[in-house]
């Protein structure tokens, strides 16, 4: 029970829901306003060096002190505030461990050969004309196997970056693709967290679920791999003509092997094993630097006194491996876990702002309002569509833009008739899979650290995540498949 008089909480899946009833929509969306305007002067009038080199940290700051006063205002405790902040920090802290991880995954994979492996192979096998839809559909089949958008962008989607680098073909490109394809695997595989709590909060099951999902989903990855290919068949690439001088260089500075493979292939085994992510990962970590020490031993002689401060080095700090090719020398160099501080810094600013507004009760109240502005059943699919989009900004989590929509939305969903499935189908067309374009978002910080590439960059090319919402919407506006209930009420 809330120490504040005017709170109350509804707990679904250990996720809270906080109502206000003395908070007004203008009050809650005070913060929101300010937030996106201070964002968009950054953008586009100071050119991101708004605050330095951590402007959207500060912005969320600002804004999350914003929600504070309207809280204050409203009667709303410093302690709730503190205890929803807390939890969200909480909620994170995995995934703090997985971007640590990812950043040391990337130097030792880099100084063990294994990077370098995948791209030798990948630039024999991916020619620039298929490149992009072929990340597409690996992306695709690696997520739907583990489950998981982020470990697939941690392991194939590194090496896709870094064959993509070398190719000449623009990282937004290859980004985009990588992403189409994990999130179209992370909303469809029955292992994905989001993919089993979209259903829980419809009020429908999992298999139901992911049947009913195939219909706007099937046709959109379609649509993507389509563009794609389109793109990659009328590319102008500036790596195709050299791809011998850069084989030539990589073998020359590496020893490549086929048995480098084996440590991608031992991580991505543990995670179809259900291991936990961090268990995969370290182990990703430890076997890179056997392999480290058995395949490359020149490698870490020449970037260390010794062998042991070259590991070291390549898992916490920056690595830089020369060679005599100025496009590899790019990309064969990371910056170890201290290249993940500005993602991580990013998240907890976000989770800070998002857990003032969930305190003082302004998220519930925004979702409340837009239900009340469905009149229609295609209303209704776009009030939930923009109730998630508005979430996926506002609180920076995939999961409250799950949640809490799904509650509110539920009872909606049953006097109109409708069956659960259209809103966890919609759930997860709009909630789901745009986590990945915002820049604060939890999803879209990670991807962005973990690729290297800006959402800024990505956005335009991650044409499954923005096309999602919009062949949901378009389904609803033309009645087709939106399954009834079978005993409705009018």
């Amino acid at each position: 029970m809330q120490d504040d008089k005017n709170l109350s909480e509804i707990k679904v899946d250990e996720q809270k829901i906080i109502e206000n009833v003395s908070l007004n929509i203008w009050e809650a969306m005070t913060p929101v306003i300010i937030l996106m305007g201070l964002l968009a002067y950054n953008i586009f009038i100071a050119g991101g060096e708004m605050f330095g080199g951590y402007s959207n940290q500060y912005i969320l700051l600002i804004g999350g002190g914003v929600a504070a006063i309207v809280g204050f205002k409203n009667k709303v405790g410093i302690k709730t505030m503190v205890e929803e902040i807390w939890e969200n920090l909480k909620s994170i802290f995995v995934p703090v461990m997985i971007l640590l991880l990812v950043g040391a995954l990337a130097g030792t994979w880099l100084v063990s050969g294994v990077i370098p492996a995948m791209v030798y192979y990948g630039l024999q096998v991916l020619s620039p004309e298929i490149f992009l839809p072929a990340c597409v559909v690996i992306a695709a089949l690696i997520s739907i196997a583990t489950g998981s958008s982020w470990t697939t962008s941690a392991t194939v989607g590194i090496a896709l970056i870094g064959i993509g680098e070398a190719l000449g073909i623009p990282l937004g490109m290859v980004a985009g693709a990588v992403i189409s394809g994990a999130y179209f695997g992370d909303k469809m595989s029955p292992l994905s967290d989001t993919t089993n709590l979209a259903p829980a909060m419809a009020g429908t099951d999992l298999f139901t679920h992911i049947r009913y999902m195939a219909l706007t989903t099937t046709p959109t990855i379609i649509l993507t791999i389509i563009i794609f290919s389109i793109i990659s068949m009328n590319i102008d690439t500036t790596g195709s003509a050299d791809v011998s001088g850069l084989l030539n260089s990589i073998n020359s500075t590496f020893n490549i092997s086929p048995y480098l493979f084996l440590v991608p292939v031992a991580v991505i085994a543990l995670i179809l094993t259900k291991t936990k992510p961090l268990i995969a990962l370290g182990s990703g970590v430890l076997l890179a630097i056997v392999f480290a020490f058995i395949f490359q031993p020149e490698i870490l002689n020449s970037l260390s006194t010794s062998k042991f401060s070259a590991i070291i080095n390549s898992i916490f700090t920056d690595t830089q491996i020369v060679t005599d090719n100025e496009k590899l020398n790019d990309l064969f160099s990371s910056s170890g876990m201290i290249g993940m501080l500005w993602t991580i810094l990013l998240i907890i600013c976000a989770m800070v702002f998002g857990g003032i507004m969930d305190a003082i009760g302004a998220l519930a109240r925004i979702t409340k309002v837009l239900l009340k502005m469905a009149h229609s059943v295609f209303g209704l699919f776009a009030s939930t569509v923009v109730s998630c989009l508005g979430l996926n900004v506002i609180a920076s989590d995939q999961y409250l833009a799950i949640v809490i929509p799904g509650k509110m939305f539920k009872q909606a969903y049953e006097d109109r008739g409708l069956a659960p499935q259209n809103l966890s189908r919609t759930l997860e067309d709009s909630g789901t899979v745009t986590s990945v374009l915002i820049p604060w978002n939890t999803c879209g910080a990670y991807q962005s650290g973990v690729l290297g590439v800006g959402v800024g960059e990505y956005f335009v090319y991650a044409f499954f995540n923005w096309m999602s919402p919009f062949t949901t919407l378009l389904f609803a506006a033309l009645n087709i498949k939106i399954k009834q209930l079978t005993n409705k009420s009018a």
